[in-house]
């Protein structure tokens, strides 16, 4: 393998992602974050992080909230810099730093979707799970954070006041956000399980749904915003995606170079599989602290986990790879740094350590049951 075999490499794990979930996963998917940031507040979630608030709702809403605000890895720390600095409780507001861009809609769309319905699935448990376990270990070993803050937080720590409210039935826009998920569902599956002819014919009539409900039912500056927040969502995120996994697909070339006979697809896997290669416990820290160091934008972490490290080719084992979904997106070398401003390098150490820790001890569960 030369130069140019590097390259062709690349092109080729570039071509093979564009092909198999653009269309089908990606676009729908894009839609979907889309909708949920303009029409569902971000506010109305964010004010009940509150040291105050009763911990059954601040930990629920902090743990899920993520999927709700569509954040990312690039978002997150200033949301978290925003309800940290006004009051809001350590666990609480940890357990929204860790879980926001774990479940983000879009990289457990993409998960399921690339690397499989279990580990897409055992993602999003993982992540809540993890999340609410970090939140109030962290809120029990500083205790003293929500005492001093306690009576300066309040409802109003945002800052929101008089948010509109829309005249339109729950149910409505349940139908909405339900047609848009079929889509996706629809149209990223099989063709074993849902033929072509049919699978168009359901998609057709959805669409058609959909834009009757936007006729009726929502204002056109508020389809404006959607479409504004579908567009902004897919330039900021969609092209960092296609650079990261040309990346992924050079990485692959040269490490083919260096192992000879090996295939770019999975050569940096083969390289690293004592490491990872088993569902050890061992094998699962490793792969934390990967994650934990490496940066990885929305998305990437898919095609690194499943082309890089080998997972979709079975190189790589089923709890290492959780592990990594975990610990990567939610942390990086930059993002430590950003959070040792934030709160400074004691809690920030200590974050991090639990990070590492549970999703180790969570990874290797998984992989225990079958991963």
């Amino acid at each position: 393998m030369d130069i140019i075999d590097i390259f062709i490499a690349a092109f080729q794990t570039l071509q093979e992602y564009l092909s198999a979930h653009v269309l089908t996963c990606l676009i729908p998917a894009f839609f979907i974050a889309g909708a949920i940031a303009v029409f569902i507040s971000k506010h109305s979630v964010l004010k009940y992080f509150g040291a105050q608030t009763k911990k059954y709702i601040s930990y629920s809403v902090a743990s899920v909230s993520g999927t709700i605000l569509a954040v990312c890895s690039c978002t997150i720390l200033p949301l978290f810099a925003g309800i940290y600095k006004r009051g809001a409780g350590i666990g609480p507001a940890t357990t929204f730093l860790f879980s926001g861009p774990a479940i983000n809609v879009l990289a457990i769309i993409l998960t399921a979707r690339v690397l499989g319905f279990s580990i897409g699935l055992a993602r999003i448990i993982g992540a809540v799970s993890m999340s609410i376990i970090i939140g109030l270990l962290m809120a029990f070993i500083f205790k003293k954070h929500d005492t001093e803050n306690q009576s300066s937080t309040n409802t109003s720590m945002l800052g929101i006041q008089g948010e509109e409210k829309k005249n339109r039935p729950i149910k409505i826009s349940l139908l909405f956000f339900l047609s848009l998920i079929l889509i996706l569902i629809v149209g990223a599956a099989s063709t074993d399980y849902v033929p072509l002819i049919p699978k168009f014919m359901i998609v057709y009539v959805l669409t058609i749904l959909i834009a009757a409900i936007l006729i009726f039912y929502y204002e056109k500056e508020e389809i404006k915003q959607w479409g504004h927040e579908t567009w902004d969502l897919t330039k900021k995120i969609f092209p960092i995606l296609l650079i990261g996994v040309f990346i992924v697909g050079l990485i692959g070339g040269v490490a083919a170079y260096l192992i000879p006979g090996s295939e770019p697809a999975t050569a940096l896997g083969v390289a690293v599989k004592p490491y990872i290669g088993g569902n050890d416990i061992f094998s699962c820290f490793f792969a934390s602290i990967i994650g934990a160091l490496l940066y990885m934008p929305t998305l990437l972490e898919v095609p690194i986990v499943g082309t890089l490290f080998g997972y979709s080719t079975g190189v790589m084992g089923g709890g290492p790879a959780l592990a990594l979904l975990l610990a990567g997106p939610s942390l990086s070398f930059p993002s430590m740094i950003v959070i040792g401003k934030i709160m400074g390098v004691k809690k920030t150490l200590v974050y991090i350590g639990l990070v590492i820790l549970v999703a180790t001890l969570v990874g290797f569960v998984y992989g225990m049951i079958g991963g």
